[in-house]
């Protein structure tokens, strides 16, 4: 078996780096251990990806919470796992949403068994991270049934326009909100709870939880606009060719002045189909990168991201705090 997946934070004492590896080793033995199962079709399809490793970004987030407000108990683990299963199990259908062949370097679930499949065992792990959860209590319950409502809400309304009286800009924030922001706001705040941390810093820890992780995709979006592929490890325009507005697209949909002829030629792109035209992928990106769009979406990234360090203030101080504001930086660092 391959040692459990450590995000890698630079800068941690060697004490915190110690109790973080500690942590997410008992992550992954519950974890392995939840998605087994007596059916071995059932059980190889739970752990596809499992297996398939990941930075386990949540869990690592949910013990540096509980160390920042105490200390790494039982609970805090299996509070982790539930955060962790629940997000494996977006990942199931979301890949079936988007006809996805690959996740983490391998196929799909969907592409390695089939459609059925992936949604039934995406819903089974739904169910697993729900048994874990029920184990600590009714309140922990209810915040993983709203953090469900509030996923499935924000998938659904990414899948639909922005109305006509509404904010584009505030309607895709909201939706990056809901569809990302609030599981890791929910991991960072099970770790507080049952970590040892009071009703205030609970309420610290959640608010820092949502701003990182809409920072998170905020970043990710960027880096589909203006990195190298060969850099990044991603190809760039996916978000284009796929025909999402992003940030930056809808600071070009909302500043571009159509008199200008690079401004009328990029509107003119953001506006068609780009699914199978390379070309104009290409051009698109091009004109993206020289607009000032896009250091307005790196900007308001930044912005995010300073919300979420700022709610720090409300934690003692502690190597795990300052592990927290790394990771920070650390998405926000991925786009320059």
């Amino acid at each position: 078996m391959s040692a459990p997946s450590v995000l890698t934070l630079p800068g941690v004492s060697p004490g915190l780096a110690a109790q973080l590896a500690d942590g997410m080793a008992r992550v992954d033995d519950l974890l392995r251990h939840t998605v087994d199962h007596d059916d071995p079709y059932v059980s190889a399809a739970s752990g596809h990806l499992l297996a398939a490793g990941g930075k386990r970004f949540r869990p690592t987030l949910t013990i540096l919470a509980a160390l920042a407000c105490g200390e790494l108990t039982d609970e805090v683990i299996t509070a982790a796992v539930g955060v962790e299963l629940t997000h494996l199990a977006s990942l199931y259908h979301d890949d079936v949403m988007d006809e996805a062949a690959v996740r983490r370097g391998v196929p799909s679930v969907n592409a390695a068994y089939d459609n059925s499949t992936a949604i039934l065992v995406g819903d089974l792990l739904f169910g697993k991270a729900s048994e874990l959860i029920a184990g600590l209590g009714p309140e922990a319950v209810l915040i993983q049934a709203q953090t469900f409502v509030r996923l499935c809400e924000g998938q659904i309304r990414d899948t639909l326009p922005c109305p006509p009286d509404a904010d584009p800009i505030a309607y895709y924030l909201r939706v990056l909100a809901d569809k990302t922001g609030v599981l890791v706001a929910t991991a960072a705040r099970y770790g507080a709870m049952f970590g040892g941390g009071g009703p205030e810093q609970v309420e610290v820890l959640r608010t820092y939880g949502e701003r990182l992780g809409m920072a998170f995709q905020l970043a990710d979006d960027l880096i589909d606009i203006a990195s190298d592929g060969s850099v990044s490890g991603k190809t760039p325009g996916t978000d284009l060719r796929e025909g999402v507005d992003t940030l930056a697209v809808l600071y070009v949909k909302a500043s571009s002045n159509p008199a200008d002829p690079a401004d009328a030629r990029l509107l003119e792109l953001l506006d068609a189909d780009l699914a199978h035209d390379e070309a104009g992928v290409h051009e698109a990106l091009t004109l993206l990168r020289a607009h000032p769009a896009l250091a307005q979406a790196k900007a308001r990234t930044r912005e995010v991201g300073d919300d979420a360090l700022a709610a720090l203030s409300g934690l003692p101080p502690s190597d795990a705090r300052v592990a927290l504001a790394t990771l920070v930086e650390q998405v926000i660092d991925r786009v320059g």
